[in-house]
């Protein structure tokens, strides 16, 4: 039986964990809920966000979905115990993939780089994430604000990004660097150009994976329909929504998810 799975986002970012699950899950039933009266979150307040957090996720679940995937590292860090105490169902959270990426450089020596939003960064949660995954002081944080706006502007100049991202990490000598995280679910939209600027052994994660991994074990693997084929390309079954009920950015959505399916890594 069809499980009806909702992904929520201020705008489009989430999007990208969605393309995950759908790599994965293709013949599931998806929502898509973006925010887009109050997006961007990452330079707004706390408080005011968490307000625009609980509002949408109480209309996304009036929809009868199995569960929730709040497909956003500032969302998860603002809202995400207070949800699941409001919820019966599952109510799957992201965090930047720092765990894997320590990981990935515990026997090389190189650091990590972490990229997200300033809200996001300044957050308890991050930090002690850091805290605890971080014995050897190796990760670095770096703000990318202006990657959100963009990418809700469906702005994806190869050039332009290319030149801003050079910008961003001219002070870093990243030869120091093993892995660079995305932590923010907007940012992987910008992975391929970022490829092209970072040296070569320089690896970048994201928290997508893990998201969706967890999202398998809640909703017990084999109830999930598995198809191996690449059915990303099958008809998909997914409903836009977001908070402003505006037909163009149903649009934008779905121009943005085939963006993601001829640019991903």
């Amino acid at each position: 039986m069809t499980k009806k799975i909702a992904f929520f986002d201020s705008g489009i970012g989430g999007l990208t964990v969605l393309h995950k699950a759908l790599q994965q899950f293709p013949e599931e039933s998806y929502i898509y809920y973006a925010d887009t009266l109050h997006v961007p979150y990452g330079t707004k307040s706390a408080d005011e966000v968490r307000g625009y957090i609980l509002g949408c996720i109480e209309a996304i679940a009036r929809q009868n979905v199995e569960a929730i995937v709040i497909a956003c590292n500032t969302a998860t860090s603002l809202a995400v115990s207070e949800l699941r105490s409001r919820y019966d169902i599952p109510i799957i959270g992201m965090e930047p993939a720092v765990k894997p990426a320590v990981e990935m450089n515990r026997d090389n020596g190189k650091r990590v780089l972490v990229f997200a939003t300033a809200l996001t960064l300044s957050q308890s949660k991050y930090n002690e994430l850091v805290s605890r995954v971080d014995d050897e002081h190796r990760v670095d944080s770096l703000a990318l604000p202006e990657l959100v706006e963009w990418c809700e502007q469906l702005q994806f100049d190869p050039v332009t990004i290319a030149a801003y991202f050079r910008s961003k990490l001219s002070r870093l000598d990243m030869e120091q660097y093993g892995t660079v995280v995305m932590g923010c679910t907007h940012y992987p939209f910008f992975s391929s150009i970022l490829r092209g600027v970072l040296p070569d052994h320089v690896q970048i994660v994201d928290g997508s994976a893990g998201t969706v991994n967890h999202l398998k074990q809640r909703l017990v693997l084999q109830t999930l329909r598995h198809d191996t084929g690449g059915g990303i390309g099958k008809q998909e079954d997914v409903t836009f929504l977001s908070s402003s009920g505006r037909i163009e950015d149903q649009r934008k959505m779905r121009i943005a998810l085939h963006y993601l399916k001829e640019n991903s890594l």
